[in-house]
């Protein structure tokens, strides 16, 4: 009789291209459709699997895992990972990996996108067109903020705070950081950045980018007191995770002109959005996607399945997933 093939589970359909390495070793069975899984789903799909590929949008808890008796790992695909109950995983003896590093220049890219597009009113601008306003050429319609010059503020200089950083060099952008460590010399000097307490930076930055993941330490980090201390002129630009930024104090802040605007591309209770913030005229809104180039998006399904290869005892890393989360 056969032994039983491992089998993996994949809970929304990623790219097959990517996936395809996993057929040779387990039997894979992928979600056909894209959609929410509900927590019946998710247990129904960890239930009989030996590793799992999952997203952002899916949570993984201890309901999730209660019957999946046979599970070694789930790899989410994202370098965050709020989605995952790191301790149920743990006290299951599950490992949990996720895919660091391959989004760093493209997620960096989309912070100077959205923090660009804030400064020059870009969305604002394209509304205005579409909606057939324009009728003649004005030398003072729709003036913006300059980037280039600007004091840059970073909060959190990990990978994509750093990347972030190198970028706006060529802007010639003042970078101000601040991190619970300072970076080692070295590392400052590459990225032109200077360390400053929390209030430093709220009180200097012209352009503050949020780069922290989320944590109970970080939630709301930027609430409405930070907001306050911001310069009045300042824009935020959000590329790290809903409830790092209070939603509901930030609409309150743009609502009452203190400040000049912002970027967001993160949401506290995603999909949902603050409805503040959907009516405010100087926010860039954009549905999670600062990874979402292709061949990022397509190198993080990778990296997820490598992670469930060596899982499996398979590939250069056999026994030991390259990407694990450690609590």
């Amino acid at each position: 009789m056969n032994p039983r093939r491992p089998r993996i589970w994949v809970a929304q359909p990623l790219f097959a291209e990517a996936l395809a390495p996993l057929a040779a070793h387990a039997e894979l069975i992928v979600e056909p459709v894209e959609g929410v899984r509900s927590a019946a789903d998710m247990a129904a799909g960890l239930r009989e699997a030996d590793a799992a590929i999952v997203t952002i949008g899916e949570r993984v808890d201890a309901a999730a895992i209660a019957g999946a008796g046979r599970l070694k790992l789930v790899a989410n695909v994202g370098v965050g990972y709020d989605n995952l109950d790191l301790a149920a995983l743990h006290a299951a003896g599950i490992v949990a990996t996720n895919t660091p590093d391959v989004l760093t220049e493209t997620v960096a890219d989309f912070a100077f996108a959205l923090l660009l597009g804030a400064a020059r009113r870009v969305t604002e601008a394209e509304r205005w067109l579409r909606e057939g306003h324009w009728q003649r050429w004005s030398f003072d319609r729709l003036l913006g903020t300059d980037a280039h010059g600007a004091t840059l503020g970073i909060l959190g200089m990990g990978r994509i705070g750093q990347a972030i950083a190198r970028r706006a060099l060529g802007f010639r952008m003042p970078v101000l950081y601040h991190n619970r460590q300072a970076l080692a010399a070295d590392l400052e000097q590459a990225c032109g950045a200077r360390w400053v307490d929390f209030e430093t930076l709220l009180r200097e930055s012209d352009h503050l980018v949020v780069a922290l993941p989320y944590t109970p330490a970080t939630r709301h980090r930027i609430d409405a007191a930070a907001l306050a201390r911001m310069k009045p002129t300042a824009f935020l630009v959000n590329i790290a995770r809903g409830g790092v930024v209070d939603d509901a104090a930030l609409a309150a802040a743009l609502a009452g002109g203190r400040l000049a605007g912002a970027a967001l591309d993160v949401f506290e209770g995603e999909p949902a959005v603050h409805p503040g913030l959907l009516a405010a005229g100087n926010v860039v809104l954009t549905p999670h996607i600062a990874s979402a180039s292709l061949a990022t998006r397509r190198a993080m399904v990778a990296m997820a399945a490598d992670n469930v290869l060596a899982a499996l005892g398979h590939g250069p890393s056999a026994g030991h997933p390259p990407n694990a989360i450690t609590l």
